[in-house]
């Protein structure tokens, strides 16, 4: 289903106008960075939330300076950008909104400076990512994470992702759900787009944020829900491999993929082979936060209809 309107060159246009030519810088070698944003739908309220926006885009603000690029905007200005569009398409189911911003000259040459930048959005209804996301199995994947001083993970930066799909592509054709990922020293970074998790002894361990992974806006959320409303010890430190075999629990997540259940990692069973009660609680809770139904966490949530802009 393709979005009504777009957020391009400046202003919010029919989407069918937002187009941009096959010469396009980014096009031709990837010179754009793009962020993932989730709206929700609150039934009880009829109201659409949009999670942590200020914090998505403060990150996407900063690959963009990875990048070289200088958009104009602020994160304030995205997040009223993104109302102002959220609220002309009308959504009242869940969404995804995709920021984008990407060197939009039309030439041949490999560099980063001295071009345009540009920033499009638009958003379309979103359910799941990860189809099976309470029992998933995952592989291992024989692609390395590239490294931070190769392309940098902490940026999502759209040629990055060629990284991802071959990932992706490689445990579903080889029928798995999702794909575990190495750095290049060996150890667990992330899935092919979602942080990592394992539960053992009762703790929450994750790879530190110099594994080269995406210091995610849903692992930082998680991360404080596990501390502050489960009173467990979170622990960042590397991750083996064999590790994640032998764990109690283990579960991915995302903005896409919210918090995915893995109960088979190269067709070993994780725990009892279901998933186990810290995912689930964790699960629950974030369901819950992420519509704004926890008065405590209400300031993650930004509504889209509770002030409407009048033009």
């Amino acid at each position: 289903m393709l979005p009504n309107y777009a957020y391009f060159k400046g202003s919010i246009v029919p989407y069918s106008e937002a187009k941009v030519g096959v010469m396009t810088h980014s096009l031709n070698y990837g010179t754009a960075v793009f962020g993932g944003v989730r709206g929700y739908w609150n039934e009880e309220e009829e109201e659409l939330f949009i999670f942590r926006p200020m914090d998505h885009y403060t990150r996407f603000l900063n690959s963009a300076k990875l990048m070289v690029m200088d958009l104009g905007l602020n994160a304030q200005q995205l997040t009223d950008i993104t109302l102002e569009l959220l609220q002309k398409e009308g959504h009242r189911q869940d969404v995804y909104l995709r920021p984008l911003a990407y060197k939009a000259d039309e030439l041949i040459g490999v560099r980063l400076h001295n071009l345009t930048d540009e920033v499009t959005l638009f958003s379309v209804p979103f359910d799941r990512y990860v189809s099976n996301d309470t029992g998933a199995h995952v592989t291992v994947s024989s692609w390395r994470r590239v490294d931070d001083n190769m392309i940098p993970a902490r940026g999502k930066i759209a040629g990055a992702y060629v990284n991802t799909a071959f990932i992706k592509t490689d445990a579903v054709r080889a029928g798995f759900d999702e794909a575990l990922v190495l750095n290049v020293d060996g150890h667990l970074s992330e899935g092919s787009a979602e942080n990592i998790f394992m539960i053992k002894g009762g703790k929450v361990i994750t790879p530190m944020v110099t594994d080269n992974i995406l210091e995610g806006i849903t692992r930082n959320s998680i991360i404080e829900l596990a501390k502050e409303e489960l009173g467990l010890e979170v622990v960042e430190r590397h991750i083996d491999r064999t590790e994640v075999y032998l764990c109690d629990e283990f579960f991915m997540t995302g903005t896409a993929a919210q918090v995915t259940a893995v109960t088979k990692v190269d067709h070993r069973v994780i725990g009892t082979g279901e998933m186990g009660p810290i995912t689930t609680q964790l699960r629950e809770l974030y369901a819950n936060v992420v519509r704004g139904k926890v008065k405590k966490y209400r300031h993650w949530n930004q509504p889209v209809y509770e002030k409407m802009i009048v033009k």
